[in-house]
């Protein structure tokens, strides 16, 4: 999955959460889903920054 693409999906769960679309059910699914995909987004953004860094030295 890219960045852009867990960003999507992100901003879908918080869509669904603040339309009141999920149910008790399914919150705590999404919000463990949302917490993978921004653990996943700051990795990317970590490594991208390490990168940069290593470049401009």
């Amino acid at each position: 999955i890219t960045y852009t693409e867990a960003m999507n999906e992100i901003e879908q769960i918080l869509d669904r959460f603040r339309r009141e679309e999920m149910t008790v059910d399914s919150l705590t699914k999404e919000v463990k889903r949302a917490t993978e995909l921004i653990a996943l987004c700051k990795e990317r953004l970590h490594r991208t920054e390490e990168e940069l860094k290593k470049i401009s030295e």
